[in-house]
């Protein structure tokens, strides 16, 4: 059983910039592949963010953020973080990050493609 504890999260003006972590229990980290999701109040529904691969070499962004967040992960920190810049007040949500153990270098979209989850943490962005 992986656990996964995310910090970073708070309150930050509009434009304004947060990074997010999420550290993991397992140290053999490579071998998972992990994402980002979030979630808005009022709605149960995770919307994907971005994922990285094990190695680090493959990554993938949700339309609406990218060229703003930025995934990445140090597996030798068994963490795996979220830059986010340029924030506006539709990021605000519950980020959450996610894990699944996995071969190769492909990166998954889908809440359902995760086995792991952490708790989550508070993004608000204010106008």
């Amino acid at each position: 059983q992986v656990q996964l504890v995310e910090s970073g999260g708070g309150l930050v003006l509009t434009g304004g910039s947060l990074r997010l972590s999420c550290t993991a229990s397992e140290r053999a980290f490579s071998p998972y592949r992990m994402a980002w999701f979030r979630q808005r109040a009022g709605t149960t529904q995770r919307e994907y963010v971005a994922a990285i691969s094990g190695s680090g070499a493959a990554t993938d962004y949700a339309d609406s953020v990218k060229g703003r967040f930025t995934i990445s992960r140090d597996n030798s920190k068994i963490a795996v973080y979220l830059q986010m810049n340029s924030l506006k007040p539709e990021d605000t949500a519950v980020y959450t990050c996610a894990a699944v153990h996995a071969n190769g270098d492909s990166v998954y979209r889908t809440p359902y493609s995760y086995d792991y989850w952490g708790q989550g943490t508070q993004v608000t962005v204010s106008s």
